[in-house]
């Protein structure tokens, strides 16, 4: 066991070490990424430079085609159009979705706010079901009560594969064919995950990706894509994103600015070759997590509930989320730690400031609720190594002893 030297010259063994000798275990390091792909991305960003195209290149379409081909194997199998960010694509994909004013959104109140705005923006009205708490995906119980409450309204269903786990597409695809709504996935967090072998964006009319640089598959800032294998659907995203033109300063209907710049489609593009690969080490770092936690006693003894991944998804561990008790104290000890956590998300939509007018209170989409005071998404990235994960268990074990 190798020895570390103090200040005084004093010899200490690892587990003797202080907290402030730790090194930081950050909850994501986009540096350890960076530093493998340096070469690949500078030339790929000097080659967008040298083109000097930097709204709708060639980088853009080549991203595009690469994105098609990794979700179905096959360009020719789904339309993907970059976009601005991954807000813009939910709205882009309701949008061209025929969402509207008068219209309502059935969706989670467990996810980021982007969700329930992008209806918003629509001029339609977000409808709230509560979250399986298993998976913490929308419950399809839960939304088949509000389509029967309001059957005539809700036009569409909004599910979200949160974290990186496909919502229960079998049961909404039901849904979808008895009540004749449209489907709509945000798989904001979900690019490379799975529903009975079939990729995410894939399985609603449209879907909507998001690249920020937080997420598995991530750009050097904004960016997004919807996917349809609808070609009117498809049409209709590009014209909405180009301020509503199909011929250049002919504007057929009120758009906006949501173009994918070049630089981010380079980027995007170097990355997505190593995608498959990362997805799989997330996988593994996971299932690390499960046992390491297990081990421990944490999960029989102490209440610790590990992820649930549904037999049918593959998830892909956008976030590794544990529903913990005492989560705050927890958090806090953690950080003392020099060990980095994140709460995904500690108030649920319904309850935000800037919902009220949408009428929900305290109490009444429950199973939100709770969760939101529970969980606790602990370090993952594909880099993030066996020892890192030991300690940050062995910290959350000394916490509940």
């Amino acid at each position: 066991m190798a020895e570390i030297s103090t200040k005084s010259g004093a010899k200490l063994l690892p587990e003797q070490t202080t907290v402030e000798q730790k090194p930081p275990i950050p909850q994501l390091d986009l540096s350890r990424q960076f530093d493998q792909l340096r070469p690949q991305i500078l030339g790929a960003l000097e080659q967008v430079c040298s083109s000097q195209q930097f709204i709708q290149g060639q980088a853009v379409k080549a991203f595009e085609a690469s994105a098609a081909i990794f979700l179905t194997g096959t360009k020719e199998l789904i339309h993907a159009i970059g976009c601005a960010s991954g807000t813009d694509a939910i709205w882009l994909a309701l949008q061209a979705s025929g969402i509207g004013p008068g219209d309502e959104v059935l969706t989670t109140p467990f996810s980021f706010i982007a969700s329930t705005t992008a209806i918003l923006r629509c001029g339609a009205t977000p409808v709230f079901a509560d979250i399986d708490p298993a998976t913490f995906n929308l419950s399809p119980d839960t939304a088949r009560a509000a389509l029967i409450k309001s059957p005539n309204k809700i036009k569409a269903i909004l599910p979200v594969h949160l974290f990186g786990q496909c919502a229960d597409w079998d049961s909404f695809t039901k849904l979808k064919s008895e009540f004749g709504i449209v489907l709509v996935e945000d798989a904001a967090q979900s690019f490379g995950s799975t529903w009975n072998n079939v990729s995410a964006g894939m399985l609603g009319d449209a879907a909507a990706f998001s690249f920020y640089p937080t997420k598995n598959l991530g750009a050097f800032g904004d960016a997004g894509l919807v996917t349809s294998t609808s070609e009117a659907i498809a049409a209709r995203v590009r014209v909405l994103g180009n301020h509503g033109m199909k011929r250049r300063y002919y504007h057929d209907e009120v758009g906006a600015n949501s173009r994918l710049d070049s630089l981010q489609a380079a980027v995007l593009d170097i990355k997505l070759q190593y995608l498959a690969e990362w997805n799989a080490a997330r996988r593994r770092i996971a299932a690390h997590y499960d046992q390491l936690l297990k081990s421990a006693g944490l999960v029989s003894e102490l209440g610790i509930t590990l992820p649930h991944t549904d037999p049918r998804a593959t998830h892909i561990f956008h976030q590794y989320v544990v529903r913990a008790p005492r989560r705050n104290a927890l958090r806090e000890h953690l950080t003392a730690q020099r060990i980095g956590t994140e709460i995904y998300y500690p108030l649920p939509i319904h309850l935000q400031q800037s919902m009220k007018p949408l009428g929900y209170t305290a109490g009444s989409l429950p199973e939100s609720e709770r969760t939101a005071a529970e969980v606790l998404a602990l370090p993952i990235f594909p880099e993030l190594r066996k020892d890192e994960q030991e300690r940050v268990v062995e910290a959350i074990r000394n916490f509940y002893r």
